[in-house]
């Protein structure tokens, strides 16, 4: 351990005179750092660490810390309704510590700071527990998280190539989308043809959403979503979703819900960083029980999304949607969304909505938004 100490040090002092150096003479210090490199792996290579004595030591600490991420989400925009037209505002501040806890499960930690009206509201948006050596290519999720429904729910705002939620996302499942605590099991079903996940779970119901309400019984919210998912060619694929859920409502009676989604992705594998193609469409369908009456409703939307440049892409969506408690609303609108990818932990869009209503004036509002991410980033989900 002496000499490993001894030949550090030496490693040490030869950097710093090399950079003082370097830095006095102001040349190009290329040839100096590749003489410096092959001194330093001269000197590692030669320098033998002696083993720790002791049986079941533990992995070196720098492993069992969890990867961390902070994420902000910034905007600012005009809207013609409201007695504020202009405003700015931190929206989000998501920190994410993700980490194995051992061999057989892992960890996802989600904390966010949201911004409205100038005040910040800090939320616990997920913290769940995820199996890695369940049998039968089963995967075991215990905690709170974002439920499976459709294509897009599990998605956190950030991600999305625009800067609002689909109308028919808002009004059945809220601002903050169906998320719940309980479990979640998936199963990859061995399907030779195609790429088949079932997912199945069962949660204590939201205390606050739009379609669903938990109750103080023994009643509890089940979430169901088979995606099925094709190669059509190797620069293009399709999948296709089957969603339900039904749980008690805030009638104390039941809600059913069924989804349906689909998308085409077109990415050639030759310009696959500079040119792809993203046709998507999703319904939602309710079927809500209050104590006067059965309300059928529904809502969708449709969107195309063209990357025509290395950092560059346009999504256009169009929206329609009623509300759960309300066939009769009929609320309309269409989107258009041009975002600047600068890094993978960069972005930068301009959103512009029109959306009306029955009984509501036609409505425009224009947002940009900034996203930045710092530390590890995670893979998005295809």
């Amino acid at each position: 351990m002496n000499n490993f100490r001894r030949r550090t040090g030496s490693i040490l002092v030869s950097f710093v005179v090399t950079s003082t150096s370097i830095f006095a003479q102001g040349v190009d210090s290329t040839a100096t750092d590749s003489l410096l490199i092959r001194d330093i792996e001269r000197e590692l290579a030669n320098t033998v660490i002696s083993p720790t004595p002791t049986s079941g030591a533990r992995p070196p600490r720098n492993l069992m810390n969890p990867e961390i991420s902070v994420i902000g989400d910034f905007r600012a925009g005009y809207s013609s309704t409201g007695p504020r037209n202009v405003d700015a505002e931190m929206h989000e501040v998501e920190t994410a510590l993700r980490s194995a806890i051992d061999p057989y499960a892992r960890a996802d930690v989600f904390v966010a700071i949201h911004g409205e009206d100038g005040e910040f509201e800090f939320e616990l948006e997920e913290a769940y527990l995820t199996s890695l050596s369940l049998p039968f290519q089963l995967q075991l999720k215990a905690g709170k998280f974002r439920s499976g429904f459709g294509k897009i729910n599990r998605l956190h705002p950030h991600v999305l190539p625009y800067v609002d939620l689909p109308f028919a996302y808002r009004n059945f499942f809220g601002s903050d989308g169906l998320n719940d605590q309980g479990l979640s099991l998936s199963w990859l079903v061995p399907n030779p043809w195609f790429f088949q996940d079932l997912t199945i779970e069962v949660t204590r119901g939201p205390g606050e959403n739009e379609s669903f309400m938990g109750h103080e019984s023994n009643r509890l919210l089940y979430v169901s979503r088979l995606k099925n998912f094709w190669e059509l060619s190797p620069n293009a694929t399709m999948e296709l979703g089957l969603s339900g859920a039904v749980g008690p409502n805030e009638f104390g009676r039941t809600t059913l819900l069924g989804g349906l989604d689909v998308t085409y992705i077109w990415k050639p594998l030759q310009f696959n960083v500079y040119r792809s193609l993203t046709l998507q469409a999703e319904g939602v369908f309710s079927r809500q029980d209050s104590p006067t009456r059965v309300v059928r409703t529904w809502g969708g939307y449709a969107l195309a999304q063209y990357r025509f440049a290395r950092r560059w892409l346009t999504t256009m969506r169009v929206d329609v949607s009623d509300t759960p408690a309300d066939p009769d609303w009929n609320e309309r609108g269409f989107s258009v969304t041009a975002g600047w990818l600068l890094t993978e932990f960069q972005k930068i869009e301009i959103g512009l909505q029109t959306r009306e209503a029955n009984g509501m004036d036609r409505s425009v509002q224009a947002v940009v938004r900034a996203v930045f991410a710092i530390g590890s980033h995670g893979a998005h989900e295809y």
